[in-house]
């Protein structure tokens, strides 16, 4: 069923297109290109019946057709249920590291409409930008689609700071969603995910973007070149730009009870590896980190009980915080994430994560899997 959801309307900031422009003339010459994404459940292709019908597939898709004579690579580096935050951490391991040519990210329903998550997003932004790849960035934001809330407000000051296009389905599906032209169950079985139609409206939504850029540049006299331009001062205090995230590959904790767990990590979507699990009362894990930020990711378990944590950062135990592995939803296990210390004073900190309460009963045990210095 075809809808009509005017998709020459979802750039809601045009931003600057060289970069864009640069990467589709590379293609145009018959140069090798990457294209990458980067976000949530939605990214990944949640509640799409294949992998090759969720938008990222078919934003991928528009790239050969548009370039058949051009080798094209896709990577999809969504995770489900995960925010910017999370996302500024691991994009040059999941992504940059590949030196992708395009780059499209989206965490608008994953992230709050908050000033913390417009800090996180522009961390992210710039850690893209800045990498040495220099990809041609395009932001997206999905929608709710049961209040049409996401977190664009936020987001779209980021885009209009750094000059970068933004496509948005908050105004052009949603609003036929809302007058009950299109009715959500044709498109979203929760309201969250697309179904294999939603995921052909979102993709419709950016490919018209894409193709608008392509018309451009078709009517240009010139060939694209990039206009390369400092990268602007940041409009929040930019705390999470050079976040670090720490696994047992890359870090030395002191291990009292915790044990590494070095079972192979096969896709990035396996995100339950490269950490430590502890089933025992007082255990204990010590890390050393730099920054002004201390987030951890830990396991929620629809598998109950678990043991519970305790973090203490610097031994101020008066601030300390749960890290509660039993999760209260059922649709499965969680990476959860939680901040546990901002504005900190620019220093290496002592993290120490202890096991506080435990139950014969435990059926798997509490499960680290990284904790993030951000700064």
């Amino acid at each position: 069923m075809e809808y009509n959801v005017h998709p020459e309307q979802g750039m809601i900031h045009r931003g600057n297109w060289s970069r864009i422009k640069a990467c589709m003339q590379k293609a145009k010459e018959g140069k090798s290109l990457k294209v990458g994404f980067l976000g949530g459940s939605i990214t990944q292709g949640s509640l799409s019946s294949t992998s090759e019908t969720c938008y990222a597939y078919l934003v991928y898709d528009w790239w050969k057709k548009r370039f058949p004579q051009t080798e094209i690579e896709y990577i999809n580096a969504g995770i489900g249920g995960t925010t910017s935050q999370f996302g500024v951490s691991r994009v040059k391991a999941h992504l940059l590291s590949y030196a992708p040519d395009f780059v499209l990210t989206e965490f608008a329903v994953n992230d709050d409409n908050t000033e913390f998550f417009k800090e996180t997003y522009e961390g992210l932004i710039r850690k893209i930008l800045s990498d040495e790849c220099k990809p041609a960035l395009v932001l997206m934001n999905n929608v709710k689609y049961d209040d049409g809330l996401n977190a664009e407000d936020m987001h779209l000051a980021v885009a209009k700071a750094y000059e970068l296009p933004m496509v948005s389905m908050r105004h052009t599906i949603w609003p036929e969603v809302e007058a009950g032209r299109i009715p959500n169950r044709e498109i979203t079985p929760d309201d969250l995910h697309p179904n294999d139609a939603g995921h052909a409206l979102v993709a419709q939504v950016i490919t018209t973007f894409l193709d608008k850029v392509y018309e451009d540049l078709e009517n240009e006299e010139q060939p694209a070149v990039y206009d390369a331009k400092e990268m602007p001062a940041p409009i929040t205090t930019n705390a999470y730009e050079k976040s670090v995230r720490y696994q047992n590959f890359n870090s030395e904790p002191v291990l009292t009870g915790f044990e590494a767990d070095k079972e192979e990590q096969k896709h990035i979507t396996e995100f339950f590896r490269n950490g430590w699990t502890a089933w025992e009362k007082d255990s204990k894990i010590t890390f050393k980190i730099n920054g002004t930020g201390i987030a951890v990711q830990y396991r929620k378990s629809v598998k109950q009980p678990t043991p519970i944590a305790q973090i203490v950062i610097d031994g101020d135990t008066e601030n300390a915080m749960l890290l509660d592995g039993n999760f209260d939803q059922d649709w499965g296990d969680c990476l959860h994430i939680d901040t546990v210390a901002r504005n900190l004073k620019p220093d290496e900190h002592t993290v120490e994560i202890t096991i506080v309460q435990t139950n014969p009963a435990d059926v798997v045990p509490f499960y680290l899997v990284s904790v993030i210095g951000s700064n």
